[in-house]
């Protein structure tokens, strides 16, 4: 990590909940292997986040492994980023502890992710989910990162983090840098294919509404083909039409060509063909990460010697904060 201190730095984190889809892999990952080029990242699969939401065990062990393994199938580099698993550095838990005193309680029930999650586990509403905005921020905060890259659903989590920040900055000194958002210049927003109104997700009740990065390609096909579209023929983005913008979005973000381009090429043909066509285009997409992530599991002494690596990285950098945060609260030295 020499001659990279003018890098910007940028954390990100996701979670190892089984299937990541076409929308993770076009609204986030896609874009952490760009970034890589640009700025000084750290990439991590945050396994604490997890465990608000009552977990298997071994499921929850496999899917950490699977998500790390397609993080890199995907193309992050572990020697260009630091790419680790969140329980692997210990000063994510003790950062946790020491701002959620600088946090109010008035702050974190205004959090709009914690009343969604109470109604939807109301047998389980733990002080984990209602303090887990305070893990998020430690988890920004340890890595001093400048930028961090969040969708809508986020903005009010990095809003709290800035503001722990700036009040323990107004209490200490300069601690912490301030994190902005990242706004990524194309980050393809991906819809259900079949509900084109709401948000392609995992935990969606029909198969059929989501990709997953890692569906074989007949099964892609297939899902495009009975994608919801309109009553009409003609493939051009406009308002009203959601299921053939959704389409276009995506097949524009794989293909790199505009919405002019796309309709220009599917004039006068019906949205059959232009649905097996964006089928192709996502399947040619996703190949390489699928047989990457094969060999990558097939290696699972090459994943260890990486996750323990980028551990080692992640906790020199993360242990350095958490020192200075430990001296300033008054915390005698070990």
């Amino acid at each position: 990590m020499e001659n990279t201190a003018r890098k910007k730095i940028i954390f990100s984190g996701i979670q190892p909940t089984g299937i990541m889809t076409l929308g993770n892999y076009l609204g986030a990952i896609k874009n952490w292997t760009l970034l890589q080029e640009e700025y000084h990242c750290c990439y991590s699969i945050v396994n604490q986040h997890a465990i608000t939401v009552r977990q298997d065990p071994k499921a929850l062990r496999e899917n950490t492994l699977a998500a790390y393994a397609l993080i890199l199938a995907c193309g992050i580099d572990p020697e260009k980023s630091i790419a680790f698993i969140q329980s692997h550095v210990s000063a994510h838990a003790e950062l946790s502890w020491a701002l959620s005193c600088y946090t109010q309680f008035g702050e974190l029930s205004r959090m709009t992710q914690f009343k969604d999650k109470s109604a939807k586990h109301p047998e389980n509403v733990n002080a984990g989910l209602f303090t887990y905005p305070v893990l998020m921020a430690a988890d920004i905060l340890l890595y001093q990162a400048d930028l961090v890259p969040v969708g809508i659903d986020q903005k009010q989590h990095l809003e709290l983090a800035r503001n722990i920040a700036q009040r323990f900055n107004g209490i200490y000194g300069n601690v912490f840098t301030v994190p902005d958002g990242y706004i990524p210049k194309a980050a393809a927003k991906v819809m259900s294919l079949q509900d084109p109104t709401k948000k392609m997700s995992k935990s969606d009740d029909n198969p059929k509404s989501f990709i997953g990065i890692l569906d074989q390609p007949s099964t892609i096909i297939k899902k495009f083909k009975s994608a919801v579209t309109d009553s009409e023929t003609c493939v051009c983005y406009r308002e009203g039409k959601d299921g053939i913008n959704n389409l276009m979005s995506i097949y524009s973000a794989v293909t790199g060509k505009d919405y002019d381009a796309i309709a220009a090429e599917f004039e006068g043909k019906g949205y059959g063909d232009f649905k097996v066509a964006v089928g192709e285009a996502v399947v040619e997409e996703l190949r390489p990460i699928r047989e990457r992530y094969e060999q990558l599991m097939q290696d699972k002494a090459y994943l260890e010697s990486c996750y323990r690596a980028g551990a080692e990285k992640a906790s020199s950098i993360a242990g350095r904060t958490l020192e200075k945060v430990y001296k300033k609260i008054g915390f005698l030295p070990k």
